[in-house]
């Protein structure tokens, strides 16, 4: 069949990709951000005709999208799927690809460039390289960035990218961290402390922060066949996502930027409290339904939620635990909201895989579900679903023996040889780079994470 460009186009682009330019680099050019913030600025440039908005991806490992995305002119399809009948649209922001590992100073150079203002991130919560609330100086990959070679981190990249800016930049992190703008500016920060220069450009750019949130499953065969159905041509870069889609914003740019608010987002002055909202109810929620539905032997999201006593479990974690600890922004029902997270994830159509979202669980933890742990137990509160949460963690990574997580090798050899459920949890509470010290000496945390430990291994 042949494949999808700009040559072989079943719809004509409401803006011709041929007419844009680019202004925007986004780092980690996976599926979450081609079914989110390309789609974004696809719908903006199709309200507002601009066309200096044209995204480059970076991909900070492999070569894959690039190779998928150069045969098809930068083009590729969002599949939809709901309840009713899927949809497709094919988007055209995506102008290049670069692959990092291969070419890093030409990353540098994009960014660097004076028609680039916005640079956005979804690399994931470990591709931060973080210790606590900073940079890992410590990380030898950091190390060999601060040392002079073309840097291949994210924070390296952008640190000489800044260092040869006289323009400042928007840096928009589009990941899962509590106050993400800040936080990534810290980590910049320290980056140029242990230079020991900091350049203009940098005190003068702009880390707003920002939340993000849209279901994106991996992308499987039988989706590209029926994209291809759907669309008349072979698109090998399709990815699928849910109807839903958002995008807050913090109104705090250095210079010029897409009219995103034009295709869907919400610009506010203070994203905290939607981002609480979100890491705690529906990233925790969807943490736990992965690790108990993994256990359980359930391949999906939805094969779990729709577990009654799972399923239960998930409410309960909303209503007992996490609602209690939010203050809701303007306009944003709580319990409302926790009702519309386990529709999306009893989607039948969306296949989510449960081991997907376990991945990467030492850094998802601390941020989507320790924090409610500690305001339940601050405000004198039993902790009881969350602390299920926890500890399914614990079983998942000691029943996993291909644990994909940057920690593994440390994780797996914490627990290794491990059967008594005490043992266990003291061993993994002992992890200083997941358990902070007052967590780590509460009593009765450990006594909940013993007693729901004990109970998932028997």
């Amino acid at each position: 069949m042949t494949r999808l460009s700009l040559t072989n186009l079943p719809v004509a682009p409401a803006v011709d990709p041929t007419a844009v330019s680019v202004g925007i680099v986004h780092l980690g050019i996976g599926a979450f951000h081609r079914a989110h913030q390309a789609v974004v600025t696809e719908r903006a440039a199709v309200a507002t005709g601009e066309t200096r908005w044209g995204i480059t991806g970076v991909s900070q490992r492999s070569t894959m999208v690039r190779d998928q995305l150069a045969p098809q002119d930068g083009l590729y399809s969002v599949l939809e799927r709901g309840l009713g009948d899927p949809s497709i649209q094919v988007i055209g922001s995506i102008r290049d690809v670069l692959t990092a590992p291969e070419d890093p100073e030409a990353v540098v150079a994009r960014m660097a460039d004076p028609a680039v203002s916005v640079v956005t991130l979804t690399v994931t919560e470990k591709g931060y390289r973080a210790a606590g609330d900073g940079l890992d100086l410590d990380d030898p990959e950091i190390q060999a960035d601060l040392a002079g070679r073309p840097p291949l981190t994210v924070v390296g990249q952008l640190a000489a990218a800044l260092a040869r800016r006289d323009e400042p930049l928007t840096i928009l992190s589009c990941d899962n961290l509590v106050a993400n703008g800040p936080f990534l500016r810290k980590l910049v920060a320290d980056y140029f402390d242990a230079l020991g220069k900091v350049p203009p450009a940098f005190e003068a750019s702009r880390f707003p922060a920002s939340m993000v949130d849209r279901i994106v499953p991996a992308t499987t065969d039988a989706d590209r066949d029926e994209a291809a159905r759907m669309l008349g041509v072979r698109d090998e870069a399709v990815v699928v996502a849910e109807p839903f889609l958002q995008w807050v914003i913090e109104n705090d740019f250095a210079g010029p930027r897409p009219a995103w608010e034009r295709g869907g987002a919400v610009l506010t002055a203070d994203v905290a409290p939607w981002e609480q909202a979100k890491l705690r109810m529906l990233n925790a929620t969807h943490s736990m339904l992965a690790y108990l539905g993994a256990l359980r032997g359930y391949e999906t999201i939805a094969e779990a939620v729709r577990d009654e006593e799972l399923g239960g479990l998930a409410r309960q974690l909303m209503t007992d635990d996490v609602i209690p600890t939010l203050t809701p922004p303007d306009g944003l029902d709580l319990p409302a909201y926790g009702a519309t997270v386990l529709e999306r994830f009893e989607n039948p159509a969306l296949k989510h895989r449960t081991r997907q979202v376990a991945m990467d669980g030492s850094v998802k933890l601390p941020v989507r579900m320790l924090g409610t742990v500690r305001d339940r137990l601050t405000a004198g509160a039993e902790p009881r679903t969350i602390s299920l949460a926890v500890a399914a963690w614990m079983v998942y990574l000691l029943r996993t023996p291909d644990l994909d997580d940057p920690q593994a090798p440390r994780l797996q050899s914490t627990v290794a040889g491990l059967t008594d459920p005490t043992k266990l949890v003291d061993a993994l509470l002992s992890v200083e780079t997941i358990f902070t010290p007052d967590l780590r000496d509460s009593t009765l945390f450990r006594d909940l994470l013993i007693t729901h430990t004990t109970a998932l291994l028997h």
